[in-house]
Protein backbone atom coordinates (compact mmCIF):
# COMPACT_ATOMS: atom_id res chain seq x y z
CA UNK A 1 0.00 0.00 0.00
CA UNK A 2 1.26 3.29 -1.18
CA UNK A 3 0.74 6.36 1.07
CA UNK A 4 -0.49 9.27 -0.34
CA UNK A 5 2.67 12.14 -1.21
CA UNK A 6 0.26 14.83 0.69
CA UNK A 7 -0.04 12.81 3.76
CA UNK A 8 4.23 12.32 3.09
CA UNK A 9 4.66 15.92 3.03
CA UNK A 10 2.23 16.91 5.98
CA UNK A 11 3.97 14.10 8.11
CA UNK A 12 7.45 15.77 7.17
CA UNK A 13 6.56 19.34 7.79
CA UNK A 14 4.95 18.22 11.11
CA UNK A 15 8.18 16.43 12.29
CA UNK A 16 10.24 19.70 11.07
CA UNK A 17 8.74 22.11 13.02
CA UNK A 18 8.72 19.94 16.09
CA UNK A 19 12.49 19.83 15.65
CA UNK A 20 12.71 23.80 14.88
CA UNK A 21 10.71 24.32 17.74
CA UNK A 22 13.07 21.94 20.37
CA UNK A 23 16.08 23.66 18.50
CA UNK A 24 14.79 26.89 19.58
CA UNK A 25 13.19 26.65 22.71
CA UNK A 26 15.69 24.41 24.63
CA UNK A 27 18.74 25.57 26.53
CA UNK A 28 20.11 22.43 26.51
CA UNK A 29 22.60 21.14 23.75
CA UNK A 30 21.88 17.85 23.74
CA UNK A 31 18.27 18.57 22.92
CA UNK A 32 19.41 21.19 20.31
CA UNK A 33 21.34 18.16 18.71
CA UNK A 34 18.32 16.46 18.81
CA UNK A 35 16.46 19.11 17.00
CA UNK A 36 18.32 19.44 14.34
CA UNK A 37 18.51 15.58 13.58
CA UNK A 38 14.61 15.37 13.77
CA UNK A 39 15.13 18.67 11.20
CA UNK A 40 17.29 16.46 9.50
CA UNK A 41 15.00 13.41 9.40
CA UNK A 42 12.33 15.22 7.70
CA UNK A 43 14.11 16.32 5.08
CA UNK A 44 15.13 12.65 4.68
CA UNK A 45 11.24 11.61 4.66
CA UNK A 46 10.59 14.32 2.02
CA UNK A 47 13.26 12.65 -0.02
CA UNK A 48 11.98 9.63 0.27
CA UNK A 49 8.58 10.67 -0.07
CA UNK A 50 9.34 12.17 -4.03
CA UNK A 51 11.50 9.31 -4.96
CA UNK A 52 8.80 6.81 -4.57
CA UNK A 53 5.93 9.08 -5.85
CA UNK A 54 8.00 10.17 -8.99
CA UNK A 55 9.46 6.53 -9.16
CA UNK A 56 12.90 7.66 -9.29
CA UNK A 57 15.75 6.23 -7.09
CA UNK A 58 17.89 9.86 -7.32
CA UNK A 59 16.34 10.64 -3.68
CA UNK A 60 16.74 7.38 -2.10
CA UNK A 61 20.81 7.87 -2.84
CA UNK A 62 20.42 11.55 -1.60
CA UNK A 63 19.49 9.74 1.42
CA UNK A 64 22.23 7.40 2.52
CA UNK A 65 24.64 10.04 1.18
CA UNK A 66 22.55 12.64 4.17
CA UNK A 67 22.66 9.65 6.49
CA UNK A 68 26.44 9.55 6.02
CA UNK A 69 26.64 13.13 6.90
CA UNK A 70 24.70 13.26 9.73
CA UNK A 71 25.97 9.99 11.20
CA UNK A 72 29.82 12.46 10.56
CA UNK A 73 28.07 15.46 12.52
CA UNK A 74 26.63 13.36 15.24
CA UNK A 75 30.67 12.23 15.85
CA UNK A 76 31.90 15.86 15.76
CA UNK A 77 28.95 17.37 17.68
CA UNK A 78 28.77 14.94 20.76
CA UNK A 79 32.76 15.40 20.84
CA UNK A 80 32.34 19.02 21.08
CA UNK A 81 29.50 18.06 23.91
CA UNK A 82 32.49 16.24 25.99
CA UNK A 83 34.69 18.82 25.28
CA UNK A 84 32.12 21.61 26.68
CA UNK A 85 31.42 19.25 29.04
CA UNK A 86 34.77 18.99 31.06
CA UNK A 87 35.90 22.33 30.43
CA UNK A 88 32.86 24.30 31.65
CA UNK A 89 30.92 21.83 33.79
CA UNK A 90 27.39 22.29 32.25
CA UNK A 91 24.83 21.69 28.89
CA UNK A 92 23.06 25.00 29.17
CA UNK A 93 24.05 26.97 25.52
CA UNK A 94 23.46 30.57 27.01
CA UNK A 95 27.04 29.50 29.37
CA UNK A 96 29.06 28.91 26.25
CA UNK A 97 29.88 32.19 24.30
CA UNK A 98 32.47 30.67 22.33
CA UNK A 99 35.63 27.86 22.57
CA UNK A 100 37.85 30.06 23.94
CA UNK A 101 38.82 29.05 27.68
Amino acid sequence: MMIPFGHALAFAAALFILGLTCVLARRQIIMILIGVEIMLNAASLVFIAASAYWQQADGQVFVILLMAITAAEVAVALAMVVYLWRRKKTMIADQFNGMRG
